[in-house]
């Protein structure tokens, strides 16, 4: 019955996003003929989907800080990936307008295409070219000044509960190439309300929490030492990972033990 509950309590999330999105379209369609003219409209209105819809299904969001963070800086943003509510997770937490890097289905999707059109980059992970130009126009956005979110795991693991699996170091040279601070960021429970895309598990409403590292300056690091700085970054996000989920991996771990046990 409880699966059923969030079952469909993911169909009605995925309508909510829809209803408000539909509610803008004219208006982003019209924005989005101009795309860099009107990047910061467009960029304010993906917030205003994702946080809206979320909200009409009872998925809000609350924000904890390292340290003050100067949104409007130009930074490469590392957050963690578990779940859909990401992408809506870093819409929340940046006020300033920023790019995704993301896969390159997202143009398939009827609400994110739109967006991956326009101010988001799209990369195909297998294909080298697709990479070297999502990568090349992402150091470009950062340049101009513009900040940029790459999930440095490069997509969501299949194991449940999700762990913080090893980085792709693209997010860390382009921060280091252009001498702007990497800023780790944790998404500490978006999973245990919203795995994945809901398809096994459903979803349920609830708050995801999000965690705000100190900036890390990159002054110090080059392209031969990047994998420093990478690991800079997993080390930080993964202590507080395992900090905040510890009592359910313990949980898990003893209940793994019984299993055992009994068969």
């Amino acid at each position: 019955m409880i699966l059923l509950l969030k079952k469909l309590h993911r169909y009605w999330y995925f309508i909510s996003v829809l209803l408000v999105f539909l509610l803008f379209f004219p208006y982003i369609y019209f924005l989005a003929r101009r795309p860099e003219k009107n990047y910061a409209r467009i960029a304010r209105m993906r917030r205003w989907v994702s946080v809206g819809g979320s909200a009409l299904a009872g998925v809000f969001f609350k924000v904890s800080y390292e340290s003050k963070i100067d949104w409007n800086r130009s930074m490469v943003l590392c957050p963690n990936h578990t779940s859909v509510l990401d992408i809506t997770a870093l819409t929340y937490l940046c006020p300033a307008p920023f790019s995704f890097i993301g896969k390159a289905s997202l143009l398939k999707n009827p609400v994110t295409r739109i967006f991956f059109k326009t101010i988001d980059i799209p990369v195909t992970r297998r294909s080298k070219v697709s990479s070297f130009k999502a990568f090349q126009r992402a150091n470009e956005l950062v340049r101009s000044g513009t900040s940029v979110v790459i999930f440095p795991e490069g997509k969501i693991d299949d194991g449940f509960p999700p762990q913080i699996h090893a980085f792709k170091s693209g997010a860390f040279r382009i921060a280091i190439q252009n001498d702007v601070p990497t800023v780790p960021i944790i998404i500490e429970n978006a999973w245990d309300i919203f795995f994945d895309d809901g398809s096994k598990r459903g979803s349920r409403p609830g708050i995801v929490k999000i965690h705000v590292f100190k900036p890390i300056e990159t002054k110090d690091f080059n392209d031969d030492n990047a994998s420093e700085l990478e690991k800079v970054v997993y080390d930080k996000m993964h202590s507080y990972w395992i900090m905040k989920n510890k009592s359910y991996f313990h949980n898990l771990e003893n209940l793994q033990k019984i299993c055992q046990e009994r068969s």
